[in-house]
């Protein structure tokens, strides 16, 4: 029997007090966790470029790494675009670990304490996740109508990533309080601020006004264990995937500043995202407007940051707004949980609208950071795929060259966003579309193979198609990024192309 570990433990003695009816269903949900966090974890080890191993032997049972300090670590042969939990254990030389947080310590390299203890936090997160799930039921898609309704049905986090449910800063209570999968409704703080101490892009609601004042929308967690003050009024509002990003009752949605790490790092909303938020929504939505109606950018309607990123906030429009009658918005990492990505058929076509999107407009001179969270999908009333709506400008990078080529100015952004180097351009898009996006929603090599493969032949050939078609796929390295917690942007892994015949 496994031993539960200390993470795994506290989760359950503060659920006994909080929820007792989840005790149960908590700990009948720790095994599949594991495994979830493992085969995650496995997938890290077996591709991203850890310096540490220096020797990778594939065979017909499994693969072998080949450790610095002559360990030997087997598992599974590994499919780096599997979503299902398929590794129960892998063996450290004769000892079998199914637990990612043990392995993860007993390996010893650098910085593996840290990550350790993110592991642990993710397993007992994700178990928490499922068990909340269960006692809520599941109603089916329904019509999805409201914002909010699709992102709930993201129960496990991020497809890839280790850290998949890790919200170390996070109590049981917090956790039940503040997470879309719990079906939560938050209270979001209201902090009025003079005007003139706020930095302010765009139009800043009159609702979000007090006379003179602007009135800053705070989440909870952040005005006790940051601000450690108490807002002057409450506003409901339901959170999305992002958990800091919120819908409001057939409204906007609002993007809170919580100095909390989520998944992989601490997100704040920068002085320098505010001030180049209205430029930045203002040239998606013209470089979107060049797909022939394929792609909507959300519009950023106002920013604000009052002296600091711990108090600001973002106002954007809902995606809806690009869904006529009969149509619903779905975020991609929420398809599974439709039940189309199960039709081949489907998810090709819905692959062609994806490359064709994502393709033409790195042609144009935009990387977009399109993975299952910023990109949306636009669904007829029988379920086809028919435009796609992209969230979330901060992450893009920008090519003056290609812009240039089209008679697009480059727009004032932060330094960070602009590059011509042709690696990194498509690093950003073929990682998060193809290797994100579109593995998640297949759910293994096999499937994004096939779906691949019937996508390109009708699209234009085009140097970054035959990039796309011609080498290794590129995916950030995300449990090299949380082992190099002092090296600073991202790190990357080549995976094994599902379009040429050594891909799993």
């Amino acid at each position: 029997m496994h031993r539960p570990s200390p993470v795994e433990a506290e989760i359950a003695d503060e659920l006994a007090v909080v929820r007792p009816a989840l005790v149960s269903r908590y700990a009948a949900a720790l095994p599949g966790a594991r495994a979830a966090v493992l085969s995650r974890l496995w997938r890290g080890l077996a591709h991203d470029p850890l310096p540490w191993v220096v020797r990778r032997e594939p065979d017909r049972d499994g693969l072998t790494l080949r450790l610095a300090d002559g360990r030997r670590l087997r598992g599974p042969r590994p499919d780096p675009y599997a979503t299902a939990a398929y590794v129960t254990a892998v063996r450290l030389d004769e000892v079998a670990y199914g637990d990612p947080a043990r392995l993860m310590g007993e390996l010893a390299v650098p910085h593996s304490v840290a990550f350790a203890a993110e592991l642990a936090h993710s397993v007992a997160s994700l178990a928490l996740s499922r068990a909340g799930a269960q006692e809520e039921g599941e109603e089916g898609t329904g019509a999805w109508d409201r914002d909010w309704e699709g992102e709930q049905r993201v129960v496990d986090g991020h497809p890839f990533h280790p850290n998949c449910r890790s919200r170390p800063g996070f109590s049981v209570a917090d956790q039940l309080a503040y997470g879309p999968e719990h079906r939560a409704v938050v209270e979001l703080g209201l902090i009025p601020v003079p005007p003139g101490d706020c930095l302010v892009t765009g139009v800043w609601p009159e609702w979000l006004r007090d006379g003179e004042r602007l009135v800053i929308p705070v989440h909870p967690w952040q005005a006790a264990h940051v601000l450690e003050r108490e807002p002057a009024g409450r506003l409901a509002a339901r959170p999305l995937m992002a958990l800091r990003t919120l819908a409001l009752p057939d409204g906007p949605h609002v993007k809170t500043a919580l100095s909390a790490r989520l998944t992989s790092s601490v997100r704040d909303i920068s002085l320098g995202s505010v001030a180049a938020s209205a430029v930045l929504s203002e040239f998606g939505e013209a470089v979107a407007a060049r797909t022939g109606g394929l792609l909507h950018v959300t519009r950023t309607l106002g920013a604000a940051a009052a002296g600091s990123a711990d108090l600001a906030a973002v106002v954007r429009e809902s995606p809806r707004e690009y869904a006529a009658a009969g149509e619903r918005v779905v975020p991609v990492a929420a398809l599974p949980a439709t039940g189309l990505s199960r039709s081949p058929a489907w998810v090709a076509r819905f692959a062609r609208l994806a490359l064709t999107v994502g393709l033409r407009m790195l042609e144009l001179g935009v990387a977009l950071e399109a993975h299952g969270q910023n990109l949306l999908v636009v669904l007829s009333a029988d379920g086809e795929p028919v435009r796609l709506v992209y969230r979330d400008l901060a992450d893009l990078r920008i090519s003056p060259a290609r812009l240039a080529h089209h008679g697009v100015p480059v727009p004032e952004v932060p330094a960070r966003m602009v590059t011509d180097d042709e690696r990194a351009l498509r690093r950003k898009v073929f990682g998060s579309l193809v290797a994100g996006a579109l593995a998640g929603t297949t759910g293994s090599g096999p499937a994004l193979r096939a779906a691949l493969e019937s996508a390109v032949r009708d699209l234009p050939r085009t140097p970054d198609l035959a990039a796309l078609c011609g080498g290794p796929l590129p995916a950030k390295a995300l449990t090299l990024m949380r082992l190099s917690p002092r090296t600073a942007g991202d790190e990357w892994a080549e995976l094994p192309n599902p379009l040429q015949d050594e891909a799993p």
